[in-house]
């Protein structure tokens, strides 16, 4: 028998449509918790857990939320008691999978207490806002957003068939049976980009080949974010983090930042880590037309018709070196940075649009001067693309783990 199905939501205003899906998962026989976190008025129906044990958690009461009167501070205390209340059920084991519907106000309190969760839990939530960017509300979870398209306010033609494919989706994913391996293996992860695509590809068939299972990570701001968030969570071995370009969107405020944070958390845990300036030559931006003012007369490339890449330039890269030899010269455990003397990019190789060895160099030379003493420094003359540079990562991320390369062939 599955766990419980959690739904959480606020029941004065939407206890209609809780309901609703509430005996969907009933009739499919799953076993539910229904948490009510609504402050105005009463439940519609009566919740497992009602709204004042969720106001007590967060630090307040019931009474005394509505007597205050502040919306905003009501839903904080509602988000930080909802939060611990879904903490306390998973590690109770009474959490299988958390179901939420909302507007904008309520999907902030339900998708706080659904990031508290491991990835890999089922969370669902149907919102009004979750045909827009979401980024906010998912954090660096695997959150399903399911777009509502009108109002969750009662039952009628459209929101029967939307609330139904929730409680659907949630039922087949809480139900859903995760084929067994045969063994696990040390994982390690690894950051890629469009633009160094046949550099980590190439890396991870060589680290499977010896043994390791690599975890590749999409360094879209939210990707570097899910990265870093796994890293800390303790579970992973060793960093190839090859692919930093989202520094380059940090440092020129573009769409796909990480954070300044970004790089530090495996510092941190001590893992052993391998750096590169993967992919640092751009910074994101969305279509042509929403390149800033300022950056308009820069080398601009048409990635596709929604992103526009802006080549970065020497300035920018000495800021982004600095940010990889802060976080080396952090780090906790083994750490090496390799340098790809021919170019950071696909982009950035001879004859391609951003190919700017003055700016490659401005990156390269700050990491040298800054870099503390007896962190290895390596340089390849290759490309990042090249295969001879992914060996030269593989290899040096296996003597950081203290082993020896298992393949001659690689060269």
């Amino acid at each position: 028998m599955p766990k419980p199905v959690v739904i959480v939501g606020a029941l004065d205003t939407k206890g209609e449509d809780f309901r609703f899906v509430r005996d969907l998962l009933l009739a499919r026989g799953l076993e539910t918790i229904t948490i009510d976190f609504g402050v105005v008025d009463d439940p519609l129906f009566e919740p497992d857990i009602a709204s004042d044990v969720v106001a007590r958690a967060g630090g307040s009461s019931l009474f005394e939320l509505r007597e205050r009167r502040d919306k905003a501070h009501a839903m904080q205390v509602m988000a930080d008691g909802l939060a611990k209340v879904v903490r306390e059920l998973y590690a109770a084991g009474r959490l299988g999978g958390i179901l939420g519907m909302a507007g904008g106000g309520g999907t902030s309190i339900a998708t706080a207490a659904m990031r508290e969760l491991p990835v890999g839990v089922p969370k669902v939530m149907a919102s009004t806002v979750a045909a827009g960017d979401v980024s906010a509300y998912v954090g660096a979870k695997d959150i399903v957003m399911l777009p509502t398209v009108v109002d969750v306010a009662g039952l009628n033609s459209i929101s029967r068939r939307v609330y139904a494919n929730a409680a659907g989706a949630i039922a087949g994913m809480v139900t859903q049976q995760i084929p067994a391996v045969a063994e696990g293996r040390p994982l390690v992860t690894a950051s890629m980009f469009g633009n160094s695509t046949a550099c980590v590809s190439h890396a991870r068939t060589l680290l499977e080949a010896a043994g390791y299972e690599v975890l590749v990570f999409h360094a879209t701001g939210s990707g570097g974010r899910a990265m870093e968030s796994l890293i800390a969570s303790g579970f992973i071995t060793a960093n190839l983090d090859l692919t930093t370009t989202e520094l380059a969107d940090y440092v020129c405020s573009g769409v796909l930042s990480a954070g300044p944070d970004r790089m530090l958390a495996a510092a941190r845990a001590g893992i052993p880590t391998v750096l590169a300036p993967g992919c640092v030559d751009m910074c994101n931006f969305w279509g042509a037309d929403t390149v800033p003012t300022k950056f308009r007369n820069r080398d601009l490339y048409k990635w596709n018709p929604n992103v526009t890449l802006m080549r970065t330039d020497a300035e920018e890269n000495r800021a982004i070196g600095r940010m990889i030899a802060h976080a080396a010269n952090g780090a906790q455990g083994p750490v090496a940075i390799l340098l790809p003397l021919q170019g950071v990019s696909m982009l950035d190789s001879p004859g391609n649009p951003f190919w700017d060895p003055a700016a490659d160099t401005a990156c390269f030379e700050t990491i040298k001067a800054e870099v503390r003493t007896g962190i290895s420094l390596i340089e390849v003359s290759a490309n990042i693309n090249d295969p001879a540079f992914a060996e030269a990562a593989v290899d040096t991320l296996m003597q950081l783990l203290g082993q020896t390369r298992r393949d001659s062939s690689w060269h």
